[in-house]
Formats: structure tokens, sequence, C-alpha cells
């Protein structure tokens, strides 16, 4: 004998519960990667918006120490910066400086203190020049001076 209407229909809706937990399954799971994304990227533009600096030099006047020009780099931000030069990118009018060039006095500063960044005087003729730092995430200053 076969199946009652009964029957039949029961089977159709057990089929039709397995189906949509699959479906709903697989909503879940697009949901929760799209939501991690959601949360990363929130974090980076957290990161990128708390970290900042600024160059504080009087533009008519850069000390020196030995055969280095110095600059003072300020964070602005509200996180603690990291002052190296794998973190940093130094650019003097638009030509970028070599690594071995320039360094940082500290390894990091903490949000308000001032690091010192010492440019090999090689790196800079007399004249008006344009000296550019790229920090991380991207964060860029960019400070105008005459030697």
């Amino acid at each position: 004998m076969g199946f009652s209407l009964t029957g039949t229909h029961v089977v159709f809706f057990i089929a039709s519960v397995i189906i949509a937990s699959a479906v709903s399954g697989v909503f879940i799971a697009v949901i929760d990667d799209v939501m991690t994304s959601f949360s990363e990227r929130g974090k980076r533009i957290e990161e990128n918006l708390d970290t900042k600096f600024k160059i504080i030099n009087d533009p008519d006047y850069i000390p020196t120490a030995g055969n280095n020009y110095i600059f003072y780099v300020k964070n602005i931000g509200s996180r603690k910066l990291a002052t190296t030069n794998e973190t940093f990118k130094i650019f003097i009018d638009g030509e970028i400086v070599v690594i071995s060039n320039y360094n940082f006095s500290d390894n990091s500063i903490q949000p308000d203190e001032v690091n010192t960044l010492y440019v090999d005087n090689s790196e800079i003729s007399l004249g008006d020049h344009t000296l550019r730092i790229v920090g991380p995430q991207d964060i860029v200053d960019e400070f105008i001076f005459t030697i």
C-alpha cells in the first residue's frame, strides 16, 4: 500500500524544513562573513583616525647636529606611534630619502610627545624645500622650510 495523502504531506513538510534550514545556514554564513569584513574595516578606519602626527619646526630655522638636520615630529593622535625607518618614509622635494640617511631618536612616541628626526645634510641643499613624511596608515604631513 502507498502513503496516504497525510503521509505525503508530512514527507513534503520535512523536506521543505530541511531545505529551509540549509538555505538559512548559507545566509547566516554569508551575513557572518560580511559582518566580520565590516568589523575589520571599521578597526582599520579607527586606527587611521587615531594616527596623526605633525612636523613642528620653525620653517625659517632648521637646527643641526653634526652632519644632520633636525626636525621635530609630534604625535597629535590618540595612539602610540612607532617611529622607525620601516614605519616612516621621508621625501624631500618629492625625492625619497634613502633609509640609511635618516633616523629617529626614539622607536616610538606616546600621544602629545615629540620625537626628533635626523636627516643627513647631504640630502638637503641651500634654498627652499618641502619635507614630506609618510607614516603608518599612509598618514602624511608636509612642511615647507628654508635652509
